[in-house]
């Protein structure tokens, strides 16, 4: 994977606040209102953010390189 920085973002309308996510990556998602927030939109690559991603149940996590092609989850 590309290792310049990545975009994280959550569908906030999709998120069910599982914290699957907060779980698996704990220095990048915290649950906030019962919705997961990504703790920075830019970050170093790192795969338990992608780990996050794959293991988000309804694919509210979007991971990109800094070119905008989409890393995770991947279909």
């Amino acid at each position: 994977m590309n290792q310049r920085s990545w975009q994280v973002s959550v569908d906030g309308q999709r998120c069910i606040g599982s914290g699957i996510c907060a779980g698996t990556a704990p220095g990048h998602f915290s649950l906030v209102d019962g919705v997961s927030r990504p703790t920075a939109s830019d970050i170093d690559p790192a795969d338990t953010v992608v780990d996050a991603a794959e293991s988000c149940p309804v694919e509210a996590i979007l991971i990109r390189d800094a070119d905008g092609t989409p890393l995770a989850p991947l279909p």
